[in-house]
């Protein structure tokens, strides 16, 4: 395992970490019922297998890309011992055959981008408490909200994006939750090892989701970021998420956030965000219309820089970082389902937010199949028509993925 990629406020957080392990002890074996021994023996084990070829043709860039890995992925996860319980999970992304594309660590610039550097990491290792209404997990963990528009795991590619620190869930009632995670570093995508493999920082992640009703859900976030070298992405932002289903088959998500620098941000700067899907079953066939913004104030464009960008506006990529200008995404969807088949098809529309720049349009198509329930499959496929924002883009994906 590549050890160097933890930080040293992470070797911090694993002496506390082995001294809240002798607790854990002392707890089991002081009510007589749970021991370390039981936890063990009540652990379980699974093992991941996502093998992936991934192509991309990109305009001035010579070269295609072409990158074919697997990743790896073993966990563990311990039985209860009183309220506490241990997770450790371990993966390693490995190329298969030639090194013909830029995993950016491999030094392969004559190529376009696929973010998947080989490697060994600790994906997660974590201590957690739960009782009936409230948890808190301390470690290296898995950290997911709302639809990841803001928070995410960026599970897309081989490296998942996970989150050093310590996160607190409690259960105010049936239909009030509150999620606070204090963050001192990102795993990032990039890693395990190099200069784009963590991000420090001090970093409050907040949510909190009120069910109305079991249609209708509202959702309350606040992110304070502030980076210790990504001074540019240091921000506030705070905003509301509604999720809702009617009873003639159609669905309403939208979402509204505004957002203004923080930290050594060098930028002064106040823009805003906001989304609606409007959405409805036809026969076996899901519709849906969605328009995503994301504004600009003082050459700025509203960013999210923990989320799972490849969710958001095209699988192509080309909007990872939004641009000064900001953008605004129109998209149409439809979605079906035929046996073990999935079908999902996209078109995207950008604009600038500012100005009146055609950023581009794309085309996505996605098939899925499900062959057991150990073993299913994906065929993707990206197509980005560049205007005045980055380059013509087409890219294809075939995967194959091994649960047991």
């Amino acid at each position: 395992v590549a050890m160097n990629t933890i930080s040293p406020k992470l070797s911090t957080l694993s002496l506390a970490l082995i001294s809240a392990l002798g607790l854990m002890s002392a707890s089991a074996q002081a009510d007589g019922v749970e021991t370390i021994a039981k936890a063990v023996k009540d652990g379980k084990t699974t093992i991941n297998l996502r093998y992936r070829l991934e192509t991309v043709d990109q305009d001035g860039i010579a070269e295609d890309a072409v990158a074919s890995t697997l990743k790896s992925r073993l966990t563990w996860q311990s039985g209860k011992a009183g309220n506490f319980s241990v997770k450790l999970e371990v993966d390693d992304v490995t190329r298969i055959g030639d090194d013909d594309f830029n995993s950016t660590a491999n030094g392969q610039g004559q190529y376009p981008v696929v973010a998947d550097p080989e490697g060994t990491d600790i994906n997660q290792a974590f201590l957690k408490y739960t009782s009936d209404n409230f948890s808190w997990t301390m470690g290296r963990q898995r950290i997911v909200h709302n639809d990841q528009r803001f928070v995410g795991g960026v599970a897309w590619r081989q490296n998942e994006q996970t989150y050093d620190g310590y996160r607190f869930e409690y259960k105010a009632s049936k239909q009030l939750k509150f999620d606070y995670s204090y963050i001192f570093n990102v795993n990032r995508i990039f890693g395990p090892s190099g200069a784009k493999a963590d991000l420090g920082g001090d970093l409050h992640l907040f949510n909190a989701n009120y069910a109305i009703d079991d249609a209708h859900k509202l959702a309350f976030f606040g992110y304070a970021l502030d980076f210790d070298t990504a001074h540019a992405a240091s921000s506030n932002t705070f905003g509301i998420r509604y999720t809702g289903k009617f009873a003639n088959k159609m669905y309403l998500n939208a979402s509204y956030a505004a957002q203004q620098d923080a930290g050594d941000n060098p930028t002064d700067f106040s823009t805003d965000y906001f989304a609606a899907e409007l959405g409805g079953k036809l026969s076996n066939v899901t519709l849906a219309a969605g328009y995503e913004m994301l504004g600009s104030d003082n050459g700025v464009g509203f960013s999210t820089p923990l989320a799972t960008l490849h969710k958001f506006q095209g699988f192509a990529d080309k909007f990872l970082g939004t641009p000064g200008s900001g953008v605004q995404d129109f998209y149409l969807k439809a979605a079906t389902k035929v046996g073990a088949w999935g079908f999902t098809a996209f078109w995207h529309n950008f604009e600038a937010d500012t100005g009146s720049a055609d950023l581009g349009t794309e085309i996505d198509l996605v098939a899925s199949y499900k062959f057991n329930k150990h073993f299913s499959g994906l065929l993707k496929w990206s197509s980005y028509d560049a205007d005045n924002h980055a380059s013509d883009t087409d890219k294809l994906w075939f995967m194959i993925n091994a649960k047991f």
